[in-house]
């Protein structure tokens, strides 16, 4: 039978950091023990869906609702995909808020409990109400995790001490045979006028957080350097009106800034490939209460052989080492961006040798097998 139910609201075909890590963990996930798929995952609706999951090795059971939240019926439906499916294991993709659905996934027979953090419970350890959620949520599972130092250092005072005995550090990773430096660009280069030019990548979801307007406002820096740079945004989201505004306001350097929508995930390694550089300048909002959590993206760059720019927000910066991989920025600063992103596009040598320590970096210590090892440490079969 299975043996781990995966509960989640982030999962494809819906495109961001948190479902590149669910999704990458579900696919590698144990069978179980009669050969069937290690893994049924329970999510949300979403538009697309049903192409997608047919495609996958494992069942996906997708709720009616664009959003799963831990009411009484989401618990059933999770209670009976528990029972049905004989999972003994069970890890929420996101702890808050369905990681509350623990004591109801134990009553019907899990016997382990793994709840991930990312970034937003950053903000649930800040707040007094939510604050007590989460510490009823570590409470109830038998692993809290979190992704590096900086989210640790928010979320374990938010826990009681038996909350606190169970945190555990799971990163997310990248596959280093999908990103890498020789992806074939052509249709890429060709689709958007890249030929002879030197371009900047920042592949994101349109969010103020992400940074993206100071990475505008950084542009015309950089295109009064460089006339032949270019810049490609990939991604969608809340903040596209706001940004197509600016980029309007940029004068000549507006010509140089193309907004080329969401793309699949699979997609994405031509962009990286046919990059010279990737930034996303993050930065903190709403008096500390938006950090960036850590950022995939600085890691698929990597691998992919690009230096990166990362923000100075959360944990984005161990998403680098600084000076050797990239460089860390204060994310509202837009000179220091241009002025990063200039020193990169006009010293070859130094923009190569910081793109392959990257991917070396990335190949021992952020890979995606690595980072499924260490889930089956933290969640043994019952």
């Amino acid at each position: 039978m299975t043996h781990t139910l995966l509960i989640t609201n982030d999962f494809p075909p819906r495109t961001g950091g948190i479902e590149t890590f669910c999704h990458e963990l579900a696919r590698r996930m144990s069978p179980a023990a009669d050969g069937a798929p290690g893994v049924v995952v329970y999510t949300s609706h979403a538009s697309g869906a049903s192409e997608y999951d047919a495609a996958l090795p494992f069942p996906v059971v997708r709720d009616t609702a664009r959003t799963l939240l831990p009411t009484a019926r989401v618990a059933r439906r999770a209670a009976q995909l528990v029972r049905e499916f004989g999972c003994d294991r069970v890890v929420f993709g996101a702890a808050a808020p369905l990681g509350l659905l623990a004591p109801h996934l134990r009553a019907a027979g899990a016997r382990r409990i793994v709840a991930i953090t990312h970034g937003h419970e950053l903000w649930w350890a800040r707040l007094p109400g939510s604050r007590q959620l989460l510490r009823w949520i570590a409470d109830g599972v038998d692993v809290l995790t979190y992704l590096n130092a900086h989210t640790r250092g928010v979320i374990e005072p938010a826990l009681a001490p038996a909350g606190r005995a169970r945190l555990a550090q799971l990163s997310p990773g990248v596959d280093p045979a999908l990103f890498r430096p020789d992806v074939d660009t052509g249709a890429i280069r060709q689709r958007y006028r890249l030929y002879g030019a030197r371009m900047v990548l920042c592949a994101t979801r349109l969010v103020p957080r992400k940074g993206v307007d100071t990475l505008l406002r950084a542009w015309p820096r950089v295109h009064s350097a460089i006339p032949d740079a270019r810049l490609l945004v990939v991604g969608d989201g809340p903040d596209r009106t706001r940004l197509h505004r600016l980029r309007r306001r940029l004068g000549d350097a507006a010509t140089t800034v193309t907004f080329a929508g969401s793309h699949p995930h699979a997609a994405l390694p031509e962009f990286f490939a046919a990059a010279d550089v990737f930034a996303m300048p993050c930065r903190t909002r709403r008096a500390g209460l938006e950090p960036e959590g850590l950022g995939i993206v600085y890691l698929e760059a990597a691998a992919s052989g690009l230096p990166v720019i990362v923000g100075d927000s959360g944990g984005a910066p161990e998403a680098v080492r600084d000076g050797e991989t990239g460089y860390v920025v204060n994310g509202r600063d837009s000179r220091e961006v241009a002025q990063r992103l200039i020193t990169l596009l006009t010293t070859p040598a130094q923009k190569q040798a910081m793109g392959e320590r990257g991917r070396r970096w990335v190949r021992v210590e952020w890979t995606w097998d690595a980072v499924a090892s260490r889930l089956e440490s933290l969640c043994p079969p019952g």
